[in-house]
């Protein structure tokens, strides 16, 4: 596999999320998408596993299309990577399939923690970064009223603004590889109340 070959995103199915819930199969996506192509065996070792686990791991992952061995190396030798940049996917798709929303809601949590983990690791080594960087790192929050639709076209326009500078510094030695992390939720957590006749016009 080579970077061309690496899609850009892929939209997970019921089958998908369901064998990526799994604290193992998550943490090895993630540590191949974070630090690019590895075997079982180095895998095993960082994630404190073994190398048997691992590989049965990967080829679960590697049905469903997240990983994909790279041709290089043979056996436990066998290169793995990342066949995606990203995965997505959409919460109603699910509705009405309680297995794949248990999945689905353990994967999120799971997201969550690892989310935790990482803000703490650079809160770990922020104070060896130069000023430059350490002022424009790190967490922020805004409070937004808007209406669905609304916020339907903040996600857009985010969306093509993060697509600008994805790749933006590719290339400048100056340049390092981000973790932009997204997460929208409303102040008061009871649903809406429907608004009848549908929501008020929008400019």
């Amino acid at each position: 596999m080579t970077a061309s070959e690496i899609h850009r995103d892929l939209h997970l199915d019921e089958r998908a999320v369901r064998v990526l819930a799994h604290p193992l199969r998550s943490r090895l996506l993630g540590e191949l998408r974070l630090h690019g192509p590895a075997t079982a065996t180095r895998l095993a070792e960082t994630l404190g596993t073994n190398s048997g686990a691992t590989s049965y791991h990967l080829r679960a992952l590697e049905a469903v299309g997240l990983v994909a061995d790279t041709g290089e190396g043979a056996g436990r030798r066998r290169l793995w990577a990342a066949s995606t940049e990203s995965h997505s996917w959409t919460n109603s798709d699910f509705a009405g399939d309680d297995d794949a929303q248990a999945a689905l809601g353990w994967l999120r949590r799971d997201y969550v923690r690892q989310f935790a983990v990482r803000a703490e690791q650079w809160l770990d080594a922020e104070p060896e970064w130069p000023a430059e960087w350490v002022d424009l790192l790190g967490q922020g929050d805004s409070l937004l009223v808007v209406t669905s639709a609304q916020l339907a076209a903040f996600r857009a326009e985010l969306d093509t603004l993060l697509e600008k500078y994805r790749t933006a510094g590719e290339g400048d030695p100056g340049a390092r590889r981000l973790h932009f992390v997204e997460q929208t939720m409303p102040i008061d957590p009871s649903p809406p109340v429907a608004v009848e006749g549908g929501s008020a016009s929008e400019d």
